[in-house]
């Protein structure tokens, strides 16, 4: 990020649970706005969610300047609903790591970037997956230089796009 601001990224913690689902709320209402109301229904991500990807320890906020402005899930790790891929081929079978539920307050303008790099550089070997209707996601992992991979399933039956980087 630009300027004098101090951005970093650390695990989430209990007590940014408010500034997290806050953030999620504007998530939804943005993808909404932007032509995509079918990929966070129902309140998605909850509470309860976000509480147990805190404890396990996969859970991570960006700070700028101290204050939550981004959130997501990150891990390397064997992502279940990626061992199936229709219509294409994952980029290599190595390690992986995997990012879900990222968003940025609204308004922070870089943020999801800041934290898509970030991971990159943690493993060097990135995958994540997006609804098709979800063209901002889409067209930041193309700018980052993910590649569209194929088509994967969630435990729902959901198809999303899926992205790797290596």
């Amino acid at each position: 990020m630009k300027g004098w601001m101090q951005v970093e990224i650390r695990k989430s913690k209990t007590t940014d649970l408010e500034a997290m689902q806050a953030i999620y709320a504007d998530a939804r209402a943005f993808m909404v706005a932007a032509g995509n109301p079918g990929q966070w229904l129902d309140g998605y991500p909850k509470r309860t969610l976000l509480e147990a990807d805190i404890e396990i320890g996969h859970s991570y906020v960006c700070l700028e300047d101290e204050e939550v402005v981004g959130a997501f899930y990150f891990a390397v790790e064997e992502e279940p609903t990626y061992a199936r891929i229709d219509d294409g081929e994952w980029l290599n079978d190595a390690p992986y790591g995997v990012v879900h539920r990222i968003a940025a307050a609204r308004g922070k303008r870089g943020v999801a970037t800041f934290c898509l790099n970030w991971c990159y550089e943690q493993c060097g070997n990135m995958r994540i997956d997006t609804h098709h209707d979800n063209l901002p996601m889409q067209n930041l992992l193309k700018k980052l230089g993910y590649q569209p991979c194929g088509t994967v399933y969630m435990e729902n039956g959901d198809k999303r796009i899926a992205f790797q980087k290596s």
